[in-house]
């Protein structure tokens, strides 16, 4: 019999105000196809990597490792205060947030889990620079069918300030109506690292 394996990704938490800030930006985008799919409030993160297909087993040891990796792990401050795209703003597929902070922190976090899961023969594209970005919504269309972002990218907002204080490894499994997360394993900083 065939092991059942997740889709999993390692997350980092963001505070609630991002719900609303995320339905303010939606009113932003003029979209005359219906065709885009926002990500539901309770779906709403930051991923640090996607792993992809992984057995329970597997998942285990991925929790073991960031466990260990936690007790060195420093508080990372970051804020949210930009919007994106991807690829480009004349025909884009992904709508974002862009994160701002402690950036070598939390790569220097993404290196440590790089090298330790390596060691488990889990490896990543280490060509692609990390853009740390929250995916708001997905655009999906034929030709000639692109929605105006516009007000979307340039809209300003006072920056919402967070803390890396856990991060998490998630499993997510598809369906039609969208993606469900569950969560397999939470890793908080001890409290002699945490701010406040």
């Amino acid at each position: 019999m065939n092991e059942k394996l997740l889709r999993t990704f390692i997350s980092v938490t963001l505070p609630k105000s991002i719900v609303t800030l995320s339905k303010m930006l939606q009113t932003t985008v003029i979209s005359r196809k219906n065709n885009i799919k926002w990500v539901s409030p309770g779906n709403i993160h930051l991923t640090l990597k996607f792993i992809g297909p992984t057995s329970v087993e597997t998942a285990n040891t991925i929790n073991e490792i960031l466990q260990k990796l936690v007790v060195d792990f420093e508080v990372i401050n970051l804020e949210i205060k930009t919007t994106g795209c991807f690829p480009n703003n004349k025909q884009p597929r992904v709508l974002w947030l862009g994160v701002d902070g402690e950036l070598d922190k939390l790569k220097n976090l993404l290196n440590n889990i790089d090298n330790e899961l390596a060691k488990i023969g889990i490896t990543f594209d280490t060509k692609k620079d990390y853009l740390p970005h929250i995916t708001l919504g997905r655009i999906k269309y034929p030709p000639n069918s692109a929605p105006n972002i516009a007000n979307f990218l340039n809209t300003s907002f006072t920056p919402l300030k967070f803390n890396v204080n856990r991060i998490r490894l998630i499993g997510s499994e598809l369906f039609p109506n969208g993606p469900i997360y569950s969560i397999l394993g939470t890793h908080i900083i001890p409290k002699k690292y945490q701010i406040g």
